[in-house]
Parts: structure tokens; sequence; C-alpha cells
């Protein structure tokens, strides 16, 4: 028997009290939480039960930009947590605001799924095989500002709601046709969901780049609880940390919210002095008309300063006019 296995064995027979995780109760939520409760418990042998917990976000049907955009699913969350109801958080970590939370600490980022954009189209299309004027579905002013850009001439339809819900303005059900040619997800979720058949095309970056921390996980705790902490550690994954720093430092320096148009990519490759990071943005104007779009390159190590340096270059180059625009 390993090591692992026997502590799985102890911590069942001694009757361990479970960890409390909070999440949202949409399936997409609970299959992620789930996924780390398991984790949790492989690596720890510490039982994990699910608290869900409804947010801003889920209570209302106003578009994200009406309510306020950076925090809306995740507020309610945090804090339940610092008040001790639950003993650990999940979120998808392109939700969190950039502006730490007091007394909270992401403890663990697990490795990330795909981070990027996919496409749900009518008859197997691809992007570029969508005809001029088909309406297609998104509800991220990212998303907007981007398929805007490219000047395929689609009516953009902002569209909230689940992700089965979402495909479901596509492909319809119960002999329904839907009433949208496509809609645009994160990848990612679909992957979670075991709904990746349903994609017609994932989107090149160089076309749609994704948002900042897209696919990630952010795992949270209480600051103080050093048990909790340690037992999340075992989950983090180095690489996906570093990329998602780099991509929210980006974010936080051009004082930007979640439901900004702002895209921030990071990814690692093996340089000729070791692993080296890879960091796009840009910053799109909300009807597709003007955008600015850099790159830069470090150290994981520079995470920070990278994400820090490629903000000011976009800064200097008018995003800061751009997003005031689409306010």
């Amino acid at each position: 028997m390993t090591d692992l296995a026997r502590s799985a064995e102890a911590a069942a027979t001694a009757g361990m009290t479970p960890l409390r995780l909070g999440t949202r109760a949409s399936r997409l939520a609970t299959t992620q939480s789930q996924t780390v409760a398991d984790a949790i418990t492989a690596a720890s042998g510490v039982p994990v039960e699910l608290v869900h917990i409804s947010t801003e976000g889920d209570r209302s049907s106003a578009a994200i930009s009406q309510l306020g955009g950076t925090g809306v699913f995740v507020a309610a969350i945090r804090q339940a947590l610092l008040e001790g109801a639950v003993d650990i958080a999940v979120h998808s970590f392109k939700d969190l605001p950039t502006t730490p939370e007091p007394g909270l600490v992401v403890a663990a980022v697990p490795t990330r799924e795909d981070p990027r954009d996919a496409l749900v189209a009518r008859d197997g299309h691809t992007l570029g095989e969508l005809p001029s004027g088909s309406r297609v579905g998104t509800g991220a002013p990212r998303r907007v500002a981007q398929l805007r850009a490219l000047g395929l001439g689609l009516e953009i339809v902002p569209i909230r709601g689940n992700v089965d819900t979402r495909i479901g303005r596509v492909l319809g059900g119960d002999g329904a046709q839907g009433d949208l040619d496509a809609v645009v997800l994160a990848r990612a979720g679909l992957t979670r969901l075991g709904r990746l058949a349903a994609i017609t095309e994932t989107l090149d970056p160089l076309q749609v780049l994704p948002a900042p921390a897209q696919g990630a996980l952010a795992v949270e705790c209480r600051a103080d609880d050093v048990r909790t902490r340690e037992l999340l550690a075992a989950l983090d994954d180095a690489a996906t940390r570093a990329c998602v720093v780099a991509e929210r430092t980006t974010l936080a320096a051009l004082e930007a919210g979640c439901s900004a148009p702002v895209a921030a990519y990071a990814e690692l490759a093996e340089g000729e002095d070791g692993p080296e990071l890879f960091l796009r943005a840009s910053v799109t104007a909300l009807d597709g008309s003007d955008g600015v779009r850099d790159s830069i390159s470090g150290p994981p190590a520079d995470a920070e300063r990278l994400g820090r340096e490629l903000a000011a270059e976009l800064i200097d180059r008018g995003a800061a006019e751009l997003m005031a625009a689409s306010r």
C-alpha cells in the first residue's frame, strides 16, 4: 500500500471532520469544485464536502457589466469563507477581482485547462464560414470587441446563462430551433462538462485572445488557516501560477475590471537559458474600430514585472482611451 493510500485509509478510519468547500451551485461550478475536492482527498486523505452558495451574479439576469462586473460571482463565497461558514472556496480565476481580499489567500492554482475560446456554431461552421449577418452570442465585452474587430459582418448578441443554456440557443432542443447561429464560450468549461463534441472551432489566440486567467481555478482559504494552506499547497502548479500572475498583473496595471475588453494570455516555453514566459495582451474598442496588442517575454520568476511592463506599453499606445470609450 502506498503512503497516499495509507493516509486516506487512516483519515477514513479516524472519522476526520470534512473540510467545507464553498462553491456556486451551477453545474460547471460544482464540477470544478468537485475536481478540487477529489484532488485534496487524494493528496491528503481529508474528506471534503461541497457547500452551495448563491452569489449576486447567480441571482440577477442583468448583464455582468451592469452589475458592476468585478466580483459579482465571488463576493458571497468570500464572505462565507471569512465568517468561517466554509473552509475553502473554489473560483473561476478570471472572476476574481485583481485586488487581494484581506484575510484570504489563493493557496493553490491547479493546472489549468486549455484557456482558448471555442465556437459552437450551427451546421458545423467555423468562424470564417459564418455568413455575414449571422447572430453570434456572447456575454463578454472582450469577446464582443474582438469579434467585431475581425470585420466579418457578424451581429453580436448579448447573452447570459449556463453552458447548456447557451449551447441550446444554437442547437435548440425538444424539437425547437435555436435563435442564434453560434455562441462563443470558454473551451475549459466545455472540457470540464464533457461537451467538447459541440465545438465547431477552437479559436486561435491570433484571432480572439483569451481573458486573463481563463481556464484556471483559484483555491482560496483564510490566510491564518495554516493547516488548510499546507493541504492545498499540494495542488499548486507553478507553471500555471506564473502564467496567471503575469496575465492578471497586466489587467491590474491597466486598472481594468474583469468585464473590460482586455485580453491576456501567457505561455511557458523552453528558451536558450531555461523556461521562458511569453505574454501577449490586447485592449480593443467595444465597437471593434480600434485596438492595441503587444507582447513581452522573460523568466517565469519575473511574471509580475512582465505584466506591469506590458501594461505600460499598452497604455503608451492608447489603451486607457480605448477602455474609457468602452465604459
